[in-house]
């Protein structure tokens, strides 16, 4: 594991202290492109985050466009355990964009508008999501309460931009 990974595991995220006694943290996701999912993952435990559950999380928030699997910043899923905890609905989070190779994102820089020359995405800190069940612009509110990062609200394309850079609105 990369030293940058194992930072990202480690570092507090602030939203954290809203869940003492909290013993296990987990995820349902859904994978628009593959069909892959993951119900109720208990990806924290005990203190700890959990390494297998970490690398199906990562193999799962993969590019799908190439098969390359990088490491998702653990705060990343806090936010979005955060962001759950908050949201009376029990649909998974449906991923529109995990992690995307750099040949990946400029691939699609050439074919849309709206995306970053040097997107949070490449370095798995960043998610495109929506939830069933659940009004998109609820879904960007919730996200913009977490402060714990970027948010990006898109509902000509029906999804919410979710990344653990500075905090930041568009």
């Amino acid at each position: 594991m990369s030293l940058t990974a194992a930072g990202a595991i480690l570092a507090p995220w602030p939203a954290l202290a809203k869940f003492p006694g909290v013993a296990e943290r987990t995820l349902s996701l859904y994978n628009t492109h593959t069909g892959e999912h993951l119900h109720q993952a208990v990806y924290w435990e005990k203190g700890s985050y959990l390494p297998e559950t970490l690398q199906q999380i990562n193999y799962l928030l993969r590019d799908h466009r190439t098969n390359e699997v990088k490491v998702i910043d653990p705060n990343l899923l806090d936010i979005l355990h955060a962001m759950r905890s908050k949201i009376p609905v029990d649909a998974p989070f449906e991923i529109i964009s995990g992690y995307r190779s750099p040949a990946t994102n400029r691939n699609l820089q050439n074919h849309s508008s709206g995306v970053a020359k040097r997107s949070l995405h490449m370095e798995g800190q960043a998610i495109d999501i929506r939830l069933p069940g659940c009004p998109l612009s609820k879904l960007r509110k919730t996200a913009v309460a977490m402060k714990g990062g970027g948010v990006g609200y898109y509902p000509n394309s029906n999804f919410v931009h979710v990344d653990t850079g500075r905090v930041r609105y568009w």
